[in-house]
């Protein structure tokens, strides 16, 4: 079962994420398991204050490095089984970072317990980056306000890809990028809505022919809109 800790200052914001759908339901199946860890537990003082002026002064509030250090270690502790450290994987989610991509999500999917950290405020204290997280991870280059709709995408992309969470493992294999090329055009029912009718090779029945049209499609779809995957 994979063990997945998302620590962050806004836990309730993955209150209902959590138990929607495909998350949900894997957990339901003891696939996984999410905890959403409040950061502002393992501050020391009254104010539970998780932020302080950055040094060398500059405008906005840095997520001071103690009650992160220390949050990690809780969830390391306290996961059940005990995950060994070589099957743990921290990741911070950041700007900075590697943009996520689908071989990326297959790699930490296969992790034993994943700690997410929710950056927030102007920065994170780079401590945190240089010496607790195994990588930064982004979503794209445009910047959030916190890290919490970033986790959110992770947790999705691995949990989907975790064996018995979709019931149809194919559902995932027939993805775009999985097989880091575009996936192809899907249609259902009606046949024929409003004057656009879906192409008989898919109705032909004849499984070689729309296999070959899909990874045809597939190819065409990536070659107009993402030509950089296929170098």
């Amino acid at each position: 079962m994979l063990q997945i800790d998302i620590i962050t200052i806004f836990p309730e914001y993955f209150d209902r994420l959590l138990s929607l759908g495909v998350l949900s339901r894997a957990e339901k199946e003891s696939l996984v398991r999410h905890r959403a860890v409040n950061l502002r537990d393992f501050t020391g003082d009254s104010h539970r204050t998780v932020d302080d002026y950055p040094f060398g002064g500059g405008s906005g509030m840095v997520l001071k490095p103690e009650p992160v250090f220390e949050a990690v270690e809780w969830c390391r502790k306290s996961a059940e089984p005990a995950v060994p450290d070589n099957k743990a994987r921290v990741v911070l989610l950041s700007a900075r970072g590697k943009v996520l991509d689908q071989q990326q999500a297959q790699k930490l999917s296969l992790t034993d317990q994943l700690i997410l950290i929710c950056g927030h405020y102007k920065d994170v204290d780079e401590r945190v980056a240089s010496h607790l997280a195994d990588e930064e991870i982004s979503i794209g280059d445009y910047v959030l306000s916190g890290g919490e709709p970033a986790a959110a995408v992770i947790v999705d992309a691995v949990v989907r890809l975790l064996p018995g969470s979709l019931g149809d493992f194919g559902s995932a294999t027939g993805d775009s990028f999985f097989e880091e090329i575009l996936g192809a055009p899907q249609y259902t029912r009606p046949r024929v809505y409003r004057g656009y009718k879906v192409p008989e090779v898919l109705t032909s029945g004849d499984h070689r022919r729309i296999e070959r049209w899909r990874k045809e499609q597939a190819e065409r779809l990536t070659a107009e809109r993402r030509p950089d995957l296929l170098k």
